[in-house]
């Protein structure tokens, strides 16, 4: 079949209608960020039985849950740029097999230092895949459903809470809590083949990073959207040096520090309520079980949330958006604070601010992925959400460090809250430029 000499395949990609095929690849990277979502959560799943096994404090169960966090911050800094120069494809297999490992070695610690340990190595690879994912979602769709295909990614998380927390609550029902980390352990496994077979490498990083066979791979993934070959690749943007340089170049410098500081407030407030949450309603004098349902009823406001986000940011600007979901993560997680020991109030505040957490979490990876071009784009990615994450490590630490001084669940829940406050602040304080010709409109979009 003779090739097309002129076109740019990536040109054609974003103006053409979305194939199958990548709405499948689109959908694999939503059953990513749901195991990243369950991984995630699985401590806070499992903390009431650790803390009742092994006699925790609080202060050390905060401690077991941060770890995690500063292993996706690392996984964030470290593993995810990896993926702008060896491929992002590949980068999925390492992090999954973290992952998989991280989660068996978790169910069978015998101590707190153990269980932070492998805690570490999971948030590795949690911090590696969320990184390489979003902008996996954003390449693989045309320039017409980006924001979408991001969003829908970005709901996989809470997707991942709910399901897998459901499946949780009812092994708890019967097991013990290492049945909560070999059930991450072995989706992770089942995710590997899956990826093999249907997650290709995306035609962006390969005439950015071109090696050997990168126009035969351009002209397979065109083949299977049904459009025609091309003869040769675009020449690679020039000027590419260290990638994590890159987004600190002029064009990039402020972006990069204005969004990295907006995410870092924003979760120091989501992994705060998300951490404590099922902890809290046990000492409310809860069962575990019931407390791991109330953790998926938060998840379940966060589906509705990140669709409600796509449809909203379509009227009101994706600025507007996530100004509310951060303004309303603070009033609600406060409000699920003041709330009585009620099993149907906590369900009702929990999905309200929910809603608002991962509406909010999801406006900022469509934020994110339309800060960095394509060349950096995971780079970027992955240093905003791992710095990011390191912050929020803090987090599960702090509001455990306040419980032992004796401060009520009201106190501490309001002081956490003041980080998505300031996150609201300075979202409306920067500007965030369009940083390539991919994110035209993006000025659009946050107006």
């Amino acid at each position: 079949m003779p090739g097309n000499p002129v076109e740019d395949p990536r040109d054609l990609l974003l103006a053409a209608p979305m194939s199958r095929f990548q709405v499948l690849a689109v959908g694999i990277t939503v059953l990513l960020c749901a195991l990243d979502g369950y991984d995630v959560l699985a401590i806070t799943f499992a903390a009431p039985g650790i803390a009742q096994e092994w006699g925790t404090s609080k202060a050390a169960l905060g401690i077991a849950m941060s770890m995690g966090l500063v292993g996706m911050a690392c996984g964030s800094l470290l593993i995810a740029p990896l993926a702008d120069i060896i491929g992002r494809r590949r980068m999925i297999f390492i992090t999954l097999i973290l992952m998989a490992t991280g989660m068996t070695a978790c169910g069978l610690a015998t101590n707190v230092a153990q269980i932070s340990a492998w805690r570490l190595v999971t948030g590795l690879g949690i911090g590696g895949m969320v990184a390489i994912i979003n902008p996996l979602a954003a390449e693989y769709a045309n320039g017409r459903r980006r924001d979408l295909a991001v969003a829908l990614m970005g709901i996989g998380y809470p997707i991942g809470g709910v399901l897998g927390g459901s499946v949780a609550a009812i092994l708890l029902e019967h097991y013990d809590w290492p049945a909560v980390f070999y059930l991450g352990a072995g989706a992770a496994l089942v995710m590997l083949p899956i990826c093999a077979f249907s997650l290709p490498e995306p035609i962006g990083f390969l005439i950015e990073r071109p090696k050997a066979g990168a126009l035969a791979r351009v002209n397979w993934f065109l083949e299977r959207c049904g459009h025609p070959p091309v003869n040769t690749l675009p020449a690679p943007t020039k000027g590419r040096g260290v990638p994590l340089a890159e987004v600190f170049r002029p064009a990039l410098r402020g972006a990069t520090i204005a969004v990295t500081a907006i995410y870092l407030l924003q979760v120091l407030t989501v992994y705060y309520y998300l951490s404590w949450l099922p902890q809290l309603v046990a000492d409310s004098g809860f069962s575990h079980t019931v407390a791991v349902q109330i953790s998926v009823c938060t998840n379940i406001g966060g589906v509705v949330g990140g669709l409600a986000i796509g449809w909203g940011a379509q009227f009101l600007g994706l600025r507007t958006v996530v100004t509310i979901g951060f303004l309303g993560l603070a009033a609600f997680s406060t409000l699920f604070a003041l709330a009585p020991a009620d099993i149907d109030l906590f369900r009702a505040s929990s999905a309200v601010a929910g809603f608002f957490a991962f509406a909010s979490m999801i406006g900022m990876y469509a934020i994110i992925a339309r800060t960095f071009p394509a060349r950096v784009r995971a780079t970027g990615t992955g240093f905003v959400i791992g710095v990011g994450r390191g912050g929020a490590a803090l987090a599960p630490v702090l509001g455990g460090m306040l419980f032992d001084a004796g401060l009520s669940r009201l106190l501490v829940t309001a002081l956490m809250a003041c980080g998505a406050i300031a996150a609201a602040g300075v979202l409306n304080r920067f500007s965030l430029p369009s940083t390539s010709a991919a994110n035209r409109g993006m000025n659009r979009l946050y107006g």
